[in-house]
């Protein structure tokens, strides 16, 4: 029998992953689901086959979470993997050096663009499925997209269009894409940066696209060792980059910051004066390596390595931040927003890349509500061993102000207990309803609500 100490935090508690697919019919609910709720909330994340380890939190196969909402009721849940080229044996690295973009654990985020679901990992293609979590195969956009994806492509709301990057561990190291809003790939670009990094998250203004160009590099020496091959390199440097959204051009002006590390933004914009104002979560060297340590830090004879818990929503070293990049001085203007513990930040993206006031982030307590305007929030507190997932925004049909809508969250549990969806009153932060689902579901990644209509499968 397994001695559950000896393992990794990845792989026990809320992390712990499930054996097998499963489905579940009339699920019940507590409180009252507003009928505006028409569609599917999709989540995923991590979850190793088996007896699989793969020597980091952030590299484990992907799977897929969703529950049916309609009419006040919870049709149904399922559970799927993500059937990549990965999960089938394939490596990543073939035996004559070139890589296979297909060959990815797709365990990151999940969207839906031009009534295409994909499922996203940042260092392939990605992968799509049918509304009801079964995979078709990678997707490459008609062969138009020769890069990775990231996994945080941004939809313009006017627009429309999806604007994403591709990494590479060779030049070029970053691409700019830009899709459609009937999913075309139109605009490819390569942008000049020193070498291979980990940016896993950018922004978008009306205007210009934002890039982070962060001190934690990819190093090949570690490649091949299990677990995740970057590290931190105070010799690198660390600045923000504010390119053009017009078509064409490529030029980035650069920015340079304070070093640290970001994983994810929670909104960008173009303010009054003409500067670019960027919110996201900071990370300092300490802190990133904390949670890097925790997340993916091998057991040790005296339990794992690293003090904290896994997930960088329990780390205090994370804190909400703002970045003001002033083009007419070329200074960037950095503080602090909060105080408090903050990860996977969230915004009513009808308001994506335009002036926003409300952030939603999750913290060892639950779910936080950021007032940027008046500098203030309130946090709904998950009771006992539950611990909450990203919080998804979901405007109401007729809703007039930000906050008019609910926030969407899978709940999981420390004691291996059933999973929950959490619906809160996102202005409020009350619960509006929580969903009752029939077995365990481990802290992930990333989801999103597809309303209907979705396309049938």
């Amino acid at each position: 029998m397994t001695d559950e100490t000896t393992l990794p935090l990845y792989l026990r508690g809320r992390f712990a992953p499930v054996p097998e697919e499963r489905d579940a019919a009339d699920l019940t609910v507590r409180g009252s689901l507003p009928p505006d709720l028409d569609g599917r909330y999709l989540r995923n994340g991590p979850n190793p086959l088996p007896g699989e380890d793969k020597g980091h939190w952030f590299t484990g196969p992907g799977m897929l979470h969703g529950i049916r909402l309609r009419g006040g009721r919870a049709e149904w849940y399922r559970n799927r993997w993500v059937r990549t080229r990965e999960l089938e044996g394939h490596p990543f690295i073939r035996a004559d050096s070139t890589v296979d973009l297909a060959a990815t654990p797709a365990n990151t985020h999940v969207i839906r663009h031009a009534d295409t679901v994909l499922a996203l990992c940042e260092v392939g293609l990605p992968y799509w499925v049918t509304p009801s979590l079964e995979t078709v195969g990678p997707y490459d956009f008609a062969g138009r997209l020769t890069t990775s994806m990231t996994a945080h492509p941004k939809e313009d709301p006017v627009t429309g269009e999806l604007h994403l990057f591709g990494t590479g561990f060779a030049p070029p190291h970053l691409t700019y894409h830009r899709v459609t809003a009937e999913g075309v790939l139109l605009d490819s670009r390569p942008v000049d940066v020193p070498g291979p990094t980990m940016m896993h998250d950018f922004a978008i203004t009306e205007h210009h696209i934002v890039w982070m160009d962060l001190p934690v590099v990819f190093d090949p020496a570690l490649a091949g060792q299990g677990g995740m091959p970057y590290r931190w390199d105070d010799g690198y440097g660390a600045r923000l980059g504010v390119m053009s959204r017009t078509p064409g051009r490529a030029a980035v002006r650069w920015y340079d910051v304070d070093p640290c590390y970001v994983f994810h933004v929670g909104n960008a914009y173009e303010d009054a004066q003409g500067r670019i104002v960027l919110d996201a979560v900071r990370y300092d060297r300490t802190g990133f390596q904390h949670t890097w340590t925790g997340i993916g830090g091998p057991a040790g004879p005296s339990g794992p390595v690293g003090v904290r818990e896994p997930d960088p929503a329990s780390q205090a070293d994370s804190v909400l931040y703002r970045w003001t990049l002033d083009p007419s001085t070329g200074r960037a203007d950095e503080s602090q927003l909060d105080d408090r513990t903050s990860e996977f930040p969230t915004h009513n993206e009808t308001l994506t890349g335009r002036p926003n006031r409300y952030l939603y982030t999750v913290n060892g307590d639950g779910i936080a509500k950021h007032d940027l305007t008046r500098s203030t929030g309130r946090t709904y507190e998950t009771p006992g061993s539950r611990s909450a997932g990203e919080a998804v925004f979901v405007p109401a049909a007729d809703g007039a102000a930000e906050d008019e809508g609910w926030l969407l969250s899978l709940v999981s549990n420390d004691e291996g207990e059933a999973g929950e969806l959490l619906v809160l009153d996102a202005a409020q932060m009350t619960v509006q309803a929580v969903v009752e689902l029939p077995y365990p579901v481990p802290s992930g990644f990333h989801g999103s609500w597809l309303p209907e209509p979705a396309p049938r499968s």
